[in-house]
């Protein structure tokens, strides 16, 4: 039986204790697949052939991504603990009006600087937020002001990311799990590991099943490890019972984080529209069509100054105004013009549950409404989308949800590990423990390869890493196999 989790490891038979099994290139043994058993079994040695080389290959990979989102999963604690000084005010006045408070951040500053965004104090005890544009600043990020809303203090001066507003630690680990501080081509690792990351789950959960059908004795070592068990056995006990725990959890952020990938998450963006479940943009431009807003904005969204300098006063304005339209929660972005003839935006920016994401927009001329977004009236394909990003970033139920998510990835961290130290243990005296053999098809109905190669199609052409690593998952199992069949006694 091979391994059996989701999120990573590579797999193998299970075999006693000590036996060694024959070297990844030398296999002197005969091809040991489902034909020499007719067709029966030929789905599950699929499963356990994909499972190993999607674990021994990918593997490492899925590794980075689950210790660095373990890591991104307490950000938002630690951002409290880190930036206590810049998030608390100390103050127990009422709150000014938020021109006065800009007023101070602007004069702080210095120069002509304007703000692009301003986030007013959420609650009593916290500050608020007055962000300007740097050109010292990279794509995304502005310098955010930390303002006393009750003394108008300035409490902090630190450089925030996107419109999550993502404070350094955040942003540096943020960076770290999407693309390895690399940049753009950073962000095909992280598309590796999410693309597979699923399907590897559900490949070791299917061989799990399995494995609970031919067992009649030593089920309950399938959901929770035998510690009596040592060497192989005991590591494949851990790992099959740690993986049917996190098998969901793994699925959901692989098809979570599908959702953020450059060229995944484009087509899968593209299917939604396709049936109707985009989520409804925002149209700020006031005589023509130009929305904004979506659920990925979070990432980024370049920060551009204001063509001119955005009176104080009007913050307090078009806040109120939104207010009496949909605007009803403490969290709230309020972000003025951004060149001619666009409208100031109030955009609740409340990402815990309930989910709070309607938005106005405002002509700042004769202060009417231009055009609203109400989370009520998103389509359900937009909401859940909207849901699992916000749980996938641990946002969506505060501190339960960063600590579930942070148990889960260290989960298949050490899911993919086990595997690991599962294939060592199987290895020969020299060189790699043996694949699962090769020639799963061969024993498949028609309709099972037919199956099999639509699934590989299908796949391929939404999850495009998924379809190379296949590619390459072939052409190396050829590889391996002439070279086995020209070092094979001849005799």
């Amino acid at each position: 039986m091979t391994t059996t989790h989701p999120g990573a490891g590579p797999a193998a038979d299970e075999a006693p204790e000590g036996a060694a099994s024959p070297s990844l290139v030398h296999d002197p043994s005969p091809p040991r697949g489902p034909d020499a058993r007719g067709a029966k079994g030929w789905f599950t040695a699929l499963l356990r052939r994909l499972h190993f080389f999607a674990g021994v290959l990918v593997g490492p990979f899925i590794l980075v991504a689950a210790l660095s989102g373990a890591l991104y999963a307490i950000t938002p604690t630690l951002d409290r603990i880190v930036y206590a000084h810049e998030l608390t005010a100390p103050s127990t006045a009422a709150p000014l009006p938020l021109a006065d408070q800009i007023v101070a951040a602007e004069q702080y500053v210095g120069g002509d600087a304007s703000p692009v965004a301003v986030r007013p104090a959420p609650e009593p005890g916290a500050t608020t937020r007055v962000m300007f544009a740097d050109p010292n600043l990279g794509a995304s990020e502005t310098r955010a002001i930390f303002v006393d809303p009750g003394s108008a203090e300035i409490r902090g001066d630190l450089t925030a990311y996107g419109t999550s507003g993502a404070l350094p630690v955040r942003t540096w680990v943020s960076d770290l799990h999407r693309n390895l501080h690399l940049g753009e081509p950073g962000r095909w690792y992280s598309e590796l590991a999410a693309s597979w990351l699923g399907i590897v789950a559900l490949a070791g959960l299917g061989l799990w099943i399995g494995r609970m059908r031919r067992s009649r004795r030593g089920r309950a070592d399938l959901v929770r490890p035998n510690r009596t068990h040592t060497g192989y056995r005991g590591l494949f006990g851990w790992h099959a019972s740690i993986g049917v725990w996190v098998v969901l959890g793994a699925v959901f952020l692989s098809a979570t984080g599908i959702t953020w990938s450059a060229f995944a998450g484009a087509h899968v963006a593209d299917l939604r529209a396709a049936v109707g479940g985009g989520t409804p943009s925002l149209n700020t431009t006031l005589d023509g069509d130009a929305p904004v807003g979506g659920e990925h904005s979070h990432h980024g969204g370049a920060a551009a100054a204001p063509t001119g300098a955005a009176n104080p006063a009007t913050f307090d304005a078009v806040l109120a105004i939104a207010q009496r339209i949909n605007v009803n929660t403490g969290q709230v972005e309020i972000t003025p013009p951004a060149a001619p003839g666009k409208a100031w935006v109030v955009q609740e920016i409340q990402r815990s549950f309930p989910t709070e994401v309607d938005a106005v927009a405002i002509d700042g001329s004769t202060m009417q409404v231009t055009d609203r977004v109400d989370f009520a009236d998103f389509p359900l394909l937009a909401k859940l989308s909207r849901w699992g990003i916000d749980t996938h970033m641990g946002s969506m139920f505060g501190l339960a949800n960063q600590l579930v998510l942070f148990v889960l990835a260290l989960g298949i961290a050490s899911l993919v590990v086990l595997g690991y130290a599962m294939w060592w243990r199987r290895r020969p005296t020299r060189g790699f423990a043996a694949a699962p053999a090769r020639g799963v098809l061969r024993g498949a109905p028609w309709w099972g390869i037919g199956l099999v190669l639509l699934g590989a199609v299908a796949l391929g052409s939404l999850l495009p890493f998924v379809g190379y690593t296949l590619a390459a998952f072939v052409v190396l199992d050829v590889t391996l196999g002439l070279a086995q069949r020209r070092r094979a006694p001849t005799g």
